[in-house]
């Protein structure tokens, strides 16, 4: 009894081991040397992939049994595309069937869920999903990603937009697929590269007829005509069908495919493949040549004609080649005697398989990404295969000899487009009336003359926009110069111009039309046209001006003040002169307006003539003598500076280059918010503070003549309107600073633009814009008066002689008083009593008694004697 019951208790023993060998993934091959566990797979029975995955699962299973005399059990669960039905299937698979390893699914959202099920058991997941998230991979240690990317396919289809010159590109894909973050991101990349962008971003809700129509209506309003198709193989059969029926399948049509799609056009059947007549497309390369895959080939197409006999087209694609090549890897991996859970997924990651599809090895949990692609061409009942891109070589007919690459498509046969053309498809058409060009005109224009913008209202209170100006002018000439027709409307913007050419990029507009320079930053937003002026910045200074020739030219060279002060001064001499010498000279004496007329002529005659008559008093000769020296030296500087005026040229400017500016310290302007005021501060040098911006060009002449600034640095087009409308007062001067000129803007690659700029050229190389401008200059009133302030600056003031009639006045003034001082002391009582008397009389009567004041004087005069007896000569 203690026997059996000893042997009971090992038995137990032995079934507790097994069954805990089991769970932890450690077969029991002690029965059957040739058995090495179970694999499971879930695949989506009801997809062209999940179908040919399944049959090339089962194949590998029974290639490497034949091979190796190993056998596994294979355990496939059909998902039928629901992520709730591929978790059930994974529980399935791990608690019933005890499975090792688990293939699949095939897409994210089933993957991720199966991949939670599958850590909790450490069960190895090889997700067949299209994108793996890496977060994923480094959160589950037993998650792989197993399908190669193929964002390098993004590459050769910017390669193929490259190689056709087409700048816009409309992507559709399917909304709430994972894998589509990262190809919009990785196709944006790969066409910025290559000078082109994605100008719309079209998404599919899947299963929405209606709004698919809604939306395809929208693209075909569209003037960009090229389109990037990712989508699954249902979503992108209808898209097509549609397209056919809505006549965009036609001439200047572009349509790209990628995968998944694009590998399985073998599938679909004649009514499918007449949809889609001239589509290019970019598939994973497979190895179709080579005897291994003739072998699988063969055995897939009895296979899969038995298991699915609804399925038209029999051949494998690029899935059911990785499914094989992933199966095989799986079970050569499991192959090894006794391996735990833990060391399968080691195997499997250490790979190094020559597969159906290529090398099969991992780098980390993922598995080495696809880098070639074969293009073909969608024609007849099938394609062409136009030769293959691979990453870094470029274009091939042949995947053999990398000699035979070469970076252009043109190395490739003859692609045929939709609409049975073989020409290049322009990917565009020209704005129609239903659908015409939106073009933002700026209403913050400095100089209405190149662009302006008027508001009215009609009689409903509705604003009605009116658009004038050259650019406009030019705009309406280019029009007329393009091959086709362009509907366009004018739309007002308020706001500055790089807000303006912003809203291009945000396509708001599709082209903007004013006095817009051309800029370097402005490129990240848009391109532009050749300018349609002449480029660079030039420096306005105010002008000094030479007095023009007037009849009145002889007094300009002395101001005013100089002139009364010159008079004056003659007087006062003469009446000393008059005073000193008149006892001694008869003709110096008479009636009073004799007396008059003879000081006058006395005190200007000296001004021409040194020859006046001879004096006999010491005192006059020297107040002569002084006199006649700044006589001389007026008379000179008179005769100079009226030469001058008459024969140097009238305007001259106040500054002549940058470098007085500079060393000056002085203020310069420019228009505000414009690249000019970062080009005085980072390329001429002026300090920051030195710059003042206006935001008004009305502001720009009263800040010159006041001396607020100055010099004003503007684009050259608009220097010409400025100096057209101030053509006396200011002139440009200095060096034309290089920068782009005006232009247009259209979006970056836009189709249109080389048309525009092509027809522009013909407006300026046929006159017409010389016209334009010509006519719009002259239309210009010159709104300056005569320089008056700047004409009195140059004209000589009393300042210039200050000296010379101090000295004269003061000689003057000395011989007077000496004179006055020995006359008084010669009188006689009686004399100096009239003089007291004649004082007082002065006094007394000067205000408002000027007549008898005059009376009083003549009477004194009577009875004071001719010729005093005790006056002295001097």
């Amino acid at each position: 009894m203690d026997n059996f019951s000893a042997f009971l208790s090992f038995m137990a023993f032995v079934l507790l081991l097994k069954q805990i060998l089991i769970v932890d993934g450690i077969s029991d091959t002690t029965k059957d040397d040739g058995f090495m566990g179970i694999l499971g797979a879930i695949v989506d029975n009801s997809s062209r992939i999940g179908k040919e995955e399944s049959v090339a699962m089962q194949i590998a299973v029974e290639d490497f049994l034949n091979k190796s005399n190993r056998r596994l059990d294979l355990k496939i669960r059909n998902s039928q595309g629901d992520p709730l039905q591929a978790a059930l299937a994974a529980r399935s698979l791990i608690n019933t069937d005890q499975v090792q390893a688990i293939l699949g699914p095939q897409t994210w959202e089933e993957v991720s869920l199966v991949a939670e099920i599958g850590s909790k058991s450490r069960i190895p997941i090889m997700s067949l999903a299209d994108a793996t998230p890496v977060w994923a991979t480094e959160l589950c240690t037993f998650l792989v990603q197993a399908s190669p990317n193929k964002l390098k396919q993004m590459e050769a289809i910017a390669a193929i937009v490259q190689r056709w010159e087409w700048h816009q590109v409309t992507i559709i894909y399917e909304d709430k697929d994972f894998s589509a973050p990262a190809v919009l991101s990785h196709l944006s990349d790969a066409l910025q590269e290559v000078g082109a962008e994605i100008s719309h971003y079209f998404a599919i809700q899947p299963f929405a007829s209606s709004s698919l129509s809604e939306e395809l209506q929208r693209l075909k309003g569209s003037q960009f005509r090229v389109f990037v198709v990712h989508l699954s193989l249902p979503v992108a059969v209808e898209l097509f069908e549609k397209a056919k029926i809505m006549n965009m399948m036609e001439k200047d049509y572009v349509w790209i495919i990628m995968d998944p799609f694009a590998s399985l056009i073998h599938s679909f059947n004649a009514s499918t493949i007449s949809s889609m007549q001239g589509i290019v497309g970019v598939k994973s390369y497979l190895p179709e040549n080579e005897s291994r895959f003739q072998d699988f080939r063969y055995k897939f197409r009895q296979r899969f004609s038995s298991e699915h006999p609804e399925e038209v087209n029999h051949e494998p694609s690029i899935f059911a080649a990785q499914a094989y090549d992933l199966t095989w890897t799986v079970t050569l991996a499991m192959s090894k005697k006794k391996q735990g859970r833990q060391q399968i997924i080691s195997n499997i990651l250490q790979s190094d398989v020559d597969g159906l599809s290529g090398k099969i090895n991992f780098t980390g949990q993922t598995i080495a990404p696809a880098h070639t692609f074969q293009i073909i061409n969608v024609i007849g009942e099938s394609y062409i295969e136009l030769g293959f891109w691979s990453d870094g070589r470029g274009f091939s007919e042949t995947i053999a000899g990398s000699d035979a690459f070469k970076s252009s498509m043109n190395a490739l046969g003859q692609v045929f487009w939709p609409g049975g053309i073989q020409g290049t498809p322009k990917g565009w058409s020209p704005p129609t009336i239903a659908n015409p060009l939106k073009i933002g005109v700026p209403t913050t224009a400095t100089f209405k003359q190149y662009v302006e913008v008027e508001v009215e209202q009609d009689h409903l209170g509705n604003n009605i926009f009116s658009y004038k100006g050259l650019a406009i002018d030019v705009f309406k000439a280019t029009r007329q110069e393009l091959p086709f027709h362009l509907p366009y409307n004018f739309l007002p913007f308020d706001g500055t111009f790089d807000a303006l050419v912003e809203q291009i990029h945000l396509k708001n507009f599709d082209a903007a039309v004013g006095s817009i320079s051309i800029l370097a930053n402005r490129y990240q937003h848009a391109e532009f046209t050749a300018p349609y002026t002449e480029s660079g910045l030039v420096m306005i200074v105010p002008v000094r001006s030479r007095t023009r020739e007037k009849a009145w030219l002889f007094i300009k060279p002395f101001t005013n003040a100089m002139w009364v002060l010159i008079g004056a001064t003659s007087i006062y001499n003469g009446f000393v002169i008059w005073l000193i010498e008149r006892n001694h000279c008869p003709e110096l004496k008479g009636s009073i307006s004799n007396q008059v007329g003879t000081l006058i002529w006395l005190a200007f005659s000296t001004l021409f003539s040194m020859n006046g008559n001879k004096l006999n008093s010491n005192l006059s000769r020297i107040t002569m003598v002084v006199w006649l020296f700044m006589a001389l030296v007026i008379t000179q500087t008179y005769t100079a500076k009226l030469t001058s005026l008459l024969t140097l040229p009238q305007l001259e400017p106040t500054v002549v280059d940058v470098f007085a500016l500079q060393n000056s310290n002085a203020m310069v302007g420019c228009a505000g918010a414009s690249y000019i005021s970062k080009y005085l501060e980072k390329v001429l040098h002026f300090r920051h503070n030195n710059i003042k911006n206006f935001s008004r060009g009305d502001e720009y002449a009263p800040a010159l003549r006041t001396r607020e600034v100055a010099a004003l640095f503007l684009d050259l087009p608009l220097a010409k309107v400025f100096l057209a409308e101030n053509c006396k007062s200011f002139t440009m001067t200095g060096p034309t600073y290089k920068v782009g000129g005006f232009g247009f803007a259209f979006p970056r690659g836009s189709q249109l633009l080389p048309s525009v700029t092509q027809a522009m050229l013909k407006v300026s190389e046929n006159g017409t814009f010389q016209h334009l401008e010509q006519n719009m200059l002259a239309s210009q009133k010159c709104m300056d008066t005569d320089l008056e302030d700047e004409r009195l600056s140059l004209r000589l003031s009393p300042s210039y002689f200050w000296v010379l009639f101090v000295f004269t006045g003061g000689t003057s003034s000395m011989a007077l008083a000496i004179y006055i001082f020995c006359a008084y002391n010669s009188m006689s009582m009686s004399e100096h009593n009239v003089i007291w008397k004649l004082m007082m009389a002065v006094m007394k009567h000067w205000g408002n008694q000027r007549g008898r004041f005059s009376r009083k004087v003549s009477d004194i005069a009577q009875t004071t004697p001719t010729n005093s007896p005790n006056a002295t000569e001097y």
